[in-house]
């Protein structure tokens, strides 16, 4: 039986005026999935989630929830979906306990149903023991498990999570994603926006985006193999003079700063590659060897690819 398809973006498109914010976007997210949408600021993250959840109109294509049109039928997608923005607007004179009671009612949920979904949320995120602490002398994480319980309180089918860890530390972070986990595994759906591309790493799927268009998407192991040029990791004494050179080679798809090195794609033919790795013996390189991409990788070489030019970032400092 074929998974259950809760999210669905049909040439999805949003313009702003002459920006086209979301461009002729399709996609599939599977029941049970974490999907996630990553790029820089301004690809369109946001505005796609605000579309799948009607807060705006598209100018092209549609967005399905569930199989339901968030812009034709808003209030029973509504009922079906969670949506924790980059600034949730909990009430920082309240509560934990009180921030949940004020949403429980907002979303009609009372009596012994509420008082024992709040518990097991609280539960879940081991904030149990701050319950009556109020939400503005929360920290930083403990903001994001209370706008997380918040947004679940009715049990929704879809969650959209946009950012939600972002200036959150580390061990909160993995927390809210073991949560997340939890979660999905007794069949919520979630679609997630971020910048950090270690973060996307614990998604399901990845979709990378820029500039309004979905440029690649699939697993981890698929986006890191979509690439048909092998990777290289090279330490050079000279690391900018390098980077400038390897930039100069028409043969090279892409190279940036990763740390105290470079990781640029190579030739695929052979004879090329090993042309190229001799000359580099020229310019102070003082190790090669080939590795598996990083997602970063494979996203930096897809953006040249897509806008035919090499896009390159600085992902690191020479040393």
């Amino acid at each position: 039986m074929p998974d259950e398809i809760m999210l669905e973006a049909r040439q999805l498109t949003r313009r702003f005026g002459d920006l086209c914010a979301v461009n002729q976007l399709t996609l599939q997210v599977a029941r049970g999935e974490i999907y996630g949408l990553v790029g820089p600021d301004g690809a369109g993250k946001t505005t796609t989630v605000r579309l799948f959840c009607g807060l705006m109109d598209p100018d092209e294509g549609e967005a399905l929830v569930a199989g339901l049109n968030p812009t034709q039928q808003v209030h029973a997608v509504r009922d079906r979906i969670g949506y924790m923005p980059q600034r949730f607007g909990l009430y920082v004179d309240l509560s934990v306990e009180e921030n949940l009671y004020f949403f429980a009612d907002l979303y009609g949920m009372t009596g012994s149903a509420r008082d024992t979904l709040m518990t097991e949320l609280l539960r879940m995120t081991r904030m149990e023991p701050f319950r009556k602490r109020l939400a503005g002398n929360l920290s930083g994480g403990m903001k994001q498990k209370l706008a997380l319980m918040s947004t679940l309180l009715h049990k929704p089918d879809v969650l959209f999570l946009d950012e939600p860890t972002n200036g959150v530390d580390p061990v909160s972070r993995r927390d809210f994603w073991e949560i997340l986990y939890r979660l999905v595994r007794d069949g919520l759906t979630v679609l997630l926006t971020t910048a950090y591309l270690d973060e996307a790493e614990r998604c399901h799927r990845i979709g990378l985006m820029n500039e309004g268009r979905l440029i690649r998407e699939g697993t981890l192991a698929d986006l890191r193999t979509s690439i048909d040029a092998p990777c290289y990791r090279i330490h050079s004494s000279t690391l900018r003079d390098t980077l400038h050179w390897l930039r100069a080679q028409t043969e090279v798809m892409a190279a940036e700063f990763s740390g105290s090195a470079i990781h640029a794609f190579l030739p695929v033919d052979r004879q090329q590659r090993e042309g190229l790795l001799a000359r580099l013996q020229g310019v102070g390189v003082d190790d090669v060897r080939q590795i598996q991409p990083s997602l970063e990788d494979v996203f930096v070489a897809t953006v040249g690819r897509s806008s035919g030019n090499v896009a390159y970032v600085d992902a690191g400092s020479e040393t």
